[in-house]
């Protein structure tokens, strides 16, 4: 009975959670019901019902078979679905070639930051000293908000309102 469990695992790729297997036996009926808990939550059941422990058994393990055929080829499908990073198609600008395909822009949320009023030189020191790219903070002279952020060139650039 292992090695047919066994068996059973190996088609599943290790998927198998938990197993329990109930004998029983009335007068000349031997049941055995085998559940199977698999990756997913899915529940998986197999009733074997005969005059013999061997032929209940591989009733319930055939009806297993064809319900893990089944969990696997869902798998499988919805492994087919996925679109691979190479047939994507990227994102195109606003105005771009006739029939392209072109999706929504995202806006994440990555954090808030709290706006403290400093000099050019504070924020140029705070940008060098930390592991952020940029750095969003109140000018104290003007009084305006202003964006510092490390260009690709190793230099640091300023953004300033207009009055």
């Amino acid at each position: 009975m292992d090695r047919k469990l066994a068996k059973l695992d190996r088609v599943l790729n290790g998927g198998v959670v938990s197993t329990q297997v109930v004998l029983t036996l009335e007068r000349y009926r031997h049941v055995v019901e085998i559940a199977l808990h698999v990756r997913g939550d899915h529940m998986l059941h197999g009733l074997g019902d005969s005059r013999a422990w061997e032929t209940s058994l591989a009733e319930a393990i055939e009806k297993l078979t064809g319900q893990i055929q089944k969990v696997k080829g869902k798998w499988q499908k919805r492994k087919r679905r996925a679109k691979s990073a190479r047939t994507m198609l990227p994102t195109t600008a606003p105005g771009a070639g006739v029939g392209e395909e072109r999706r929504p822009t995202r806006v994440l949320r990555s954090s808030r930051y709290h706006v403290k009023p400093m000099t050019v030189e504070e924020a140029a020191l705070s940008v060098d000293s930390g592991h952020d790219a940029f750095l969003v903070f109140r000018n104290a002279s003007t009084d305006a908000i202003n964006v510092l952020y490390r260009r690709a060139n190793g230099h640091l650039g300023l953004i300033e309102p207009e009055h």
